[in-house]
């Protein structure tokens, strides 16, 4: 019996030599496999549109998160969040290629880090946390199911110090916390404190843009920005930034970000009883960095201490933003008229919540904006019109008192006072209207919600051009009529400068061609309805019942 005990003791000790001494390769087979196939056997929507890269990730020894919103790649030295993948939105239209937004590449970086840090300040003492690896007790995470709520904690003990950071996602949600804990295993105090940072290259390859097209007229504001208490909002473009090289501000709440068109990532500032550091810095040669630091806390022997950040990756969405934290939303940039063009898009969005399609949703609020500065236009077309009628009286005027520029003006300023003409009353109401046209602008070429947005037919992607230019086409054709409609009928038609006058046109249409069509489909409405209030005004013009006033 003791012989047999011995012959099975001694088979299980051979085989936990050959485990131990295989354990790295079977560890690697088996990490591999378990991944691919709660890949292929998950129950989420997307769990049969994974990335086509996954291995590099796996063969890096990342550690992988997929939810609802996200497919994240986290690095284990300094858990660094290197690359994201946005699951409901992807690169390109009738693309199955999820839009990239964080990468790491050996031309590009955007990245965002997190960690501690001593009290000394030193830039040492951050690259020895960033440095340093973490566990985790897999790598690869997803939710459960029936569960909303993902808990990712990451290990770290280094020099008698425990550190435990851990991502907390929640199903349907862009915004990521990340809990803090730090544990004082030594028996000496220590001052510790933590930081959040987004890293990002300041000039983006063109193959990572997705546009057909760099025209200046699509270019919008890439840069980084911030909220203190002092400043709600506040942004700097990548080239102040490479000649000031560092930049700090205090404040106990606030937030920082780096923008680009339709996407941001933003750390939103904990909140403590002194302030938190913001700073912006150039390090390396063209990687531009943002980011914050808490105050510093003392830590006791066996004591342990726990901070709490947030971290904001992914759309631009108004609504959801602003209730995160004040003036977040202001990271999608309308510009210097963003007041406006948010109420734009609340109509907007209001429209869209009853039509359910963004371009029929666009030509109704070009209709409503085009009643609403009616009379404007009316009093302007009004006041052009006299203006041509009186064309003949002033040709006189000219005839008469040409070579006495004195008289002629004061002949002209009386003339205009008999008729009751303000020739100014017809700039005043266009320069009223400018702002509307222009906060329209940037509210479509801004909002997120357009983007890859199907109107009708052809046209599947609003914030991009017509890839058949017939909207152009079609919005070079209503200008001409509006021109034609206008022209003085005591000008002589055959004269070069009139001729002039519609070629203006045609050139000024070329500009369209690379427009997105959601904006060209606005300015063919509103071209469109020109039309028509000038024809009702011709008429009323025209009718012996109509006085003009």
């Amino acid at each position: 019996m003791n012989s047999k005990n011995n012959i099975f003791l001694i088979i299980f000790c051979l085989f936990c030599f050959v485990i131990l001494n295989n354990w790295k390769l079977i560890y690697s087979y088996t990490k591999n496999n378990i991944i691919k196939n709660t890949i292929n056997n998950s129950n989420n929507t997307y769990s049969n549109k994974y990335p086509k890269n996954i291995l590099e990730d796996i063969k890096k020894d990342n550690i992988l998160i997929k939810t609802d919103k996200f497919f994240i790649s986290i690095n284990p030295y300094g858990g660094t969040i290197e690359k994201v993948q946005l699951l409901n939105y992807f690169e390109k239209l009738h693309s199955k290629k999820f839009f990239t937004f964080l990468r790491k590449e050996p031309d590009f970086i955007y990245q965002i880090k997190s960690g501690i840090i001593k009290n000394d300040k030193s830039k040492k003492d951050i690259n020895f946390y960033q440095s340093s690896k973490f566990f985790t007790n897999s790598n690869y995470f997803t939710f459960k199911k029936n569960k909303n709520i993902l808990k990712i904690p990451f290990f770290f003990i280094k020099n008698n110090i425990l550190y435990i950071k851990t991502f907390v996602l929640i199903k349907g949600s862009y915004l990521i916390k990340i809990n803090h804990q730090i544990f004082n295993l030594n028996n000496k105090s220590i001052n510790m404190s933590i930081f959040g940072q987004i890293d990002k290259s300041s000039i983006t390859p063109q193959k990572y843009l997705n546009k057909k097209h760099n025209n200046v007229t699509m270019k919008t504001f890439d840069g980084v920005a911030f909220s203190t208490e002092k400043e709600k909002y506040k942004k700097y473009k990548f080239p102040y930034i490479l000649k000031k090289k560092n930049i700090q501000f205090k404040t106990y709440t606030g937030w920082v970000a780096m923008l680009q068109q339709y996407f941001t990532s933003a750390w939103i500032l904990p909140h403590f009883s002194q302030e938190n550091t913001i700073y912006i810095k150039k390090i390396f040669t063209n990687i531009i960095s943002i980011g914050f630091k808490s105050p510093s806390y003392l830590i006791l022997p066996g004591q342990k201490y726990s901070f709490t950040s947030q971290l904001w990756i992914g759309p631009k969405i108004q609504e959801t933003m602003s209730k995160i934290t004040p003036f977040l939303d202001l990271t999608i940039d309308y510009g210097f008229l963003g007041f406006l063009s948010k109420l734009l898009f609340k109509l907007l969005n209001l429209i869209f919540s009853i039509v359910k399609n963004w371009g029929i949703s666009i030509i109704i609020i070009t209709i409503i904006i085009r009643i609403l500065t009616y009379p404007l236009f009316k009093q302007q077309y009004i006041t052009i019109t006299k203006m041509n009628d009186l064309q003949p009286k002033i040709k006189k005027l000219k005839e008469k008192f040409g070579n006495d520029k004195e008289r002629f003006s004061k002949e002209i300023i009386l003339l205009y006072k008999k008729e009751n003409l303000n020739p100014f009353a017809g700039f005043f109401p266009f320069i009223i209207q400018m702002p509307i046209f222009l906060a329209l602008y940037y509210m479509l070429i801004s909002s997120i919600e357009l983007r890859h947005a199907k109107f009708l037919f052809w046209i599947q992607d609003l914030s991009s051009e017509d890839p058949y230019y017939i909207l152009p086409i079609i919005m070079s054709i209503t200008m001409l009529v509006i021109q034609y409609l206008s022209q003085n009928k005591y000008e002589n038609n055959s004269s070069l400068q009139n001729k002039f006058t519609y070629i203006i046109p045609i050139i000024f249409s070329f500009f369209f061609l690379w427009l997105p069509s959601g904006l060209v489909l606005y300015y063919i409405i509103n071209n469109l309805i020109t039309i028509l209030q000038q024809k009702w005004i011709i008429y009323l013009i025209n009718n012996q019942n109509y006085k003009i006033s």
